[in-house]
């Protein structure tokens, strides 16, 4: 059976001629349609007239029927539209972007965030993170990198922001650019654009993966995020109790709603006992016990991990230094295996369904 990620992954082999980039990271590839073995596709170029349609349609026919099957009814199938305006890929370098959400705040969020980067960033992976709760950045502080400055840089004509890098990880918050007294009193256009400019306008360079560590609930900044970038798949983050997990449920619906369709991963428990560091084999389930997995297994999501209290958790972020940092601690390997679960669901998530599209704002 033919899947639109085969079709992708044959024209990516495809590039305008005198190029490096191919059609599909510049995104002229577009309403894929398959019908048995009848494929069908839109090529978008700048204009009618490009003198590139041709050889293109010709290499688009070839790259399908060269790694998608010999037997695949593409030829005659390619149409060619002009958008004299069409805008260059954002992050065309960045091969998956991981929305972590909670449904409400207090749940450790960034903290799993942080230290899922690290933890990423430790079995070999390139890794991005962005602080996207404007109002409140914790970033900086849970890296130990509140005084830091991003430089500036040009590249192709254009100002990009030097991403921090610290343990592995590349990261930019809105918190580098303000003081930390003062109070982000910002309107939601505001805190929109401030976010746009941290994803458009970074020097990311190539990433196995950007982490977009999300405000709590679901606000302006959830959808800015889905309308900039075609996000990869959601990580939702929840403590046990009752009322950390109904929130869960609208978090969610609005990321795999229809108008949004980003597919959720999984989800972490975190908080889900305490344990004492001098007592590392007692549990306490002070907000009640297996409430994430129970409610992962209603939802059909995979419960990527369970994460409990332990004091060194709460220290490295408040030094800076991520439990996750020392891989072979209790700590960073219960933050690896949660890594490990999440890029698991991935490769199935990747393999099985077509790349995310962003939401697009239509006006009746």
């Amino acid at each position: 059976m033919i899947v639109p990620k085969d079709i992708t992954d044959a024209l990516r082999h495809v590039s305008i001629p005198g190029s490096n980039e191919n059609i599909v990271d510049l995104d002229m590839v577009q309403e894929i349609r398959i019908a048995g073995k009848k494929v069908s596709f839109t090529l978008v170029f700048q204009r009618t007239d490009d003198a590139n349609i041709q050889p293109v349609v010709e290499a688009s026919e070839a790259a399908i029927l060269k790694y998608v099957g010999s037997d695949t009814l593409i030829n005659g199938n390619i149409s060619v539209k002009a958008v004299h305006d069409m805008q260059r890929p954002i992050l065309p370098h960045v091969k998956n972007i991981i929305a972590v959400a909670s449904g409400k705040g207090g749940v450790g969020k960034s903290t799993v965030a942080v230290n899922m980067a690290v933890a990423l960033a430790n079995q070999g992976y390139k890794v991005g993170l962005i602080d996207a709760d404007i109002y409140g950045p914790s970033i900086p502080k849970m890296f130990g990198e509140e005084d830091a400055r991003p430089t500036g840089t040009k590249m192709e004509g254009r100002d990009l922001i030097n991403p921090i890098e610290k343990f592995g990880v590349k990261i930019l918050s809105i918190g580098f650019f303000v003081n930390t007294e003062d109070a982000l009193v910002w309107r939601g256009p505001m805190a929109s654009n401030a976010l746009k400019q941290l994803i458009t306008d970074g020097n990311w360079g190539e990433l196995d993966y950007m982490l977009i560590d999300l405000p709590p609930g679901t606000s302006d900044i959830h959808l800015t995020l889905v309308q900039t970038v075609p996000v990869t798949g959601a990580v939702i983050v929840s403590t046990p109790q009752d009322v950390a997990l109904a929130d869960v449920v609208r978090g969610v619906s609005m990321f795999q709603g229809k108008a949004v369709d980003v597919p959720v991963l999984g989800l972490v428990e975190n908080m889900a006992w305490f344990t004492p560091e001098e007592l590392p084999d007692n549990k306490y389930f002070i907000f009640g016990k297996d409430g994430g997995k129970k409610l992962a297994d209603q939802l059909g999501l995979k419960l990527l991990g369970q994460v409990p209290i332990v004091q060194g958790i709460r220290e490295g972020g408040d030094t800076g230094t991520p439990v996750a940092a020392d891989a072979d601690s209790i700590l960073g390997k219960a933050f690896g295996e949660v890594a490990s679960a999440m890029n698991e669901q991935l490769g199935y998530r990747n393999a099985n369904m077509a790349p995310t599209k962003k939401v697009k704002i239509t006006k009746k």
